[in-house]
């Protein structure tokens, strides 16, 4: 690893160098980009992988293959951000998992395994990206905090998880680094960026990157995970000056690295809403203006109809903006301890084309894919809902705004991410009687308007029995109706509301309006109970 001493130094070289090039104009930003976080390949059980069969390298070539004419560009994350898969000089495998064999008992995970014996995840998937005419990003993990809750086993502990990707021998060495120390939570133990030392560490994996690999791009994930800075200890414009300067540098080495003088993306995984940007210190003019090309808002894990989008798309003037779609609108509670053992409500193709029209609506000039391979089987515990393949076809409708306002719509409050600084979510929301309580909708009509009136649901988190409700919808009066099905197919049924747990009231479409809408139920009789979801389905435009 280098040494603050020569972070220092390199990056006043960067500061240093000759006048960037130019961005070329005839080169068009991809439109939809497609994150592979590289584990769903052995994670997952997919046609090109059975359950427990080794890694091949033919494997993390299917995942390209899988997508080609649906996506434009392809984002390998190699890893959790903090151990290379490729062959590195910044941390040379070998020794680092002969540490891992020595502190943890633990052998080489499948991708370092690979590695060791001569393989070159990255330019795999480069290679093979330029075959299938998508642009090859490197998404890296900024401050991932997987598995590092078994960082300091105790004497006679057998970790879990697959700790050699995760933590390293500098890692450990530097308990002082954690953003709290001593905690027994994976995401307590990431790593304060306000010091150099860390940043120094992630900026040398990057560096290598640069300078070995032919990318058509970079993404800097700051979500996995969300937290940089021990906020009592920096203050926002310290946090803000940290993460800018930090891009700043990251843009000037791209440049400097370029192949063949072409210019490369450099994309920043953010927050969509606006209060979890200051708790990371990210401040998009600013970012934008240090040479950020790509900004690319997400719910973190979640597909959302609740975000910041159009104020987002305000301050990244300059740059193209994505906005973030994942295979699940919503998790249950653990069925099992570990990793992977949640029930997911998954999003279906009325969800992504329904978020995707919104997004478009608010300013987006385009659309990513996150986590998209995980509507496969993966994980352990019982009761986790039906998996299957990912809804490719799909993807085909996300590029075309004009398809998009043709379509049926299918709108929803759930239970996604509450981001650092935000206030609580919608939902769940505790339902008193005679308490009205109002659910928000942010709504982009279909083309031509809406012509077909809808239905609106809510669902509770326990039965409903005899309880009566009412609702209004913009201040109008809504009737009831006893139909409670799906308003469309759910390939993946998973938290769906039982027939009792759920109330519907029919919605007149003149009620819709574009922007802000709000739904008021009133429980007018019955015990307190909470409403968990809440959606709003529109057909075909006529």
């Amino acid at each position: 690893m280098i040494t603050r001493r020569q972070f220092i130094h390199s990056t006043g070289l960067l500061a240093a160098a000759s006048r960037l090039p130019a961005a070329d104009p005839s080169r068009t930003p991809p439109r939809v980009l497609y994150s592979n976080d590289t584990t769903n390949i052995t994670s997952c059980i997919s046609p090109f992988h059975k359950e427990r069969e080794p890694f091949r390298k033919e494997m993390l070539e299917a995942t390209v293959d899988e997508v080609t004419g649906l996506v434009d560009a392809h984002m390998l994350q190699p890893g959790l951000g903090m151990v290379p898969m490729w062959p590195s000089k910044v941390l040379p495998l070998a020794e680092h998992y002969a540490w891992i064999k020595q502190r943890y008992g633990q052998k080489p995970d499948p991708f370092g395994q690979f590695v060791l014996d001569g393989g070159d995840i990255v330019q795999i998937f480069i290679d093979r990206c330029h075959q299938r005419q998508q642009a090859a990003f490197i998404s890296l993990r900024m401050n991932d905090a997987h598995h590092k809750e078994f960082s300091d086993p105790k004497p006679g502990d057998k970790p879990g998880g697959s700790i050699g990707m995760s933590v390293t021998k500098h890692y450990v060495e530097h308990p002082e680094y954690r953003l709290k120390p001593g905690s027994l939570r994976g995401a307590d133990l990431i790593q304060n960026w306000a010091v150099p030392e860390v940043r120094a560490q992630k900026f040398a994996l990057i560096c290598e990157l640069c300078e070995n690999y032919d990318i058509d791009g970079l993404e800097l994930d700051f979500l996995r995970f969300y937290g940089y800075f021990r906020l009592e200890e920096t203050p926002l414009e310290q946090r803000r000056a940290i993460m800018t300067n930090f891009v700043r540098e990251v843009r000037q080495l791209l440049d400097q690295t370029t192949r063949n003088g072409k210019r490369r993306w450099l994309c920043a995984r953010v927050p969509c809403h606006l209060p979890a940007l200051d708790v990371l210190g990210l401040d998009l003019k600013s970012l934008v203006a240090a040479g950020l090309d790509m900004v690319n808002a997400s719910e973190h894990y979640f597909t959302t109809q609740q975000h910041d989008l159009a104020a987002i798309r305000s301050q990244t003037q300059g740059a193209t903006l994505y906005f973030e779609l994942c295979h699940t609108i919503w998790k249950g509670d653990k069925v099992a301890k570990g990793y992977d053992v949640f029930p997911f409500r998954r999003a279906t193709r009325e969800h992504l084309h329904t978020s995707t029209h919104l997004a478009y609506a608010r300013g987006a000039d385009g659309i990513s894919l996150f986590n998209f391979a995980y509507y496969r089987q993966h994980g352990q515990g019982e009761g986790r809902g039906v998996f299957g393949e990912p809804p490719f076809e799909a993807l085909k409708a996300l590029r075309d705004p004009q398809t998009l306002a043709q379509e049926p719509q299918h709108w929803f409050i759930a239970q996604g991410w509450r981001a650092p600084g935000m206030k609580p979510l919608p939902v769940p929301r505790k339902i008193e009687p005679a308490k009205p309580a109002k659910f928000n909708f942010d709504l982009a009509p279909p083309a031509g308007g809406w012509k077909q009136d809808a239905r609106i649901r809510i669902q509770s988190d326990k039965p409903l029995g005899s309880s009566e409700w009412s609702a209004t919808f913009n201040g109008e009066p809504l009737a009831s109706t006893t139909d409670v099905s799906e308003p469309f197919p759910v390939p993946y049924p998973s938290l769906l509301g039982k027939p009792d747990e759920l109330r519907t009231w029919v919605l007149p479409a003149k009620l819709l309006r574009a922007g802000k809408n709000s739904l008021e139920v009133t429980l007018k009789a019955g015990e307190p109970v909470s409403v968990i979801f809440v959606d709003l389905a529109t057909g075909q435009p006529s």
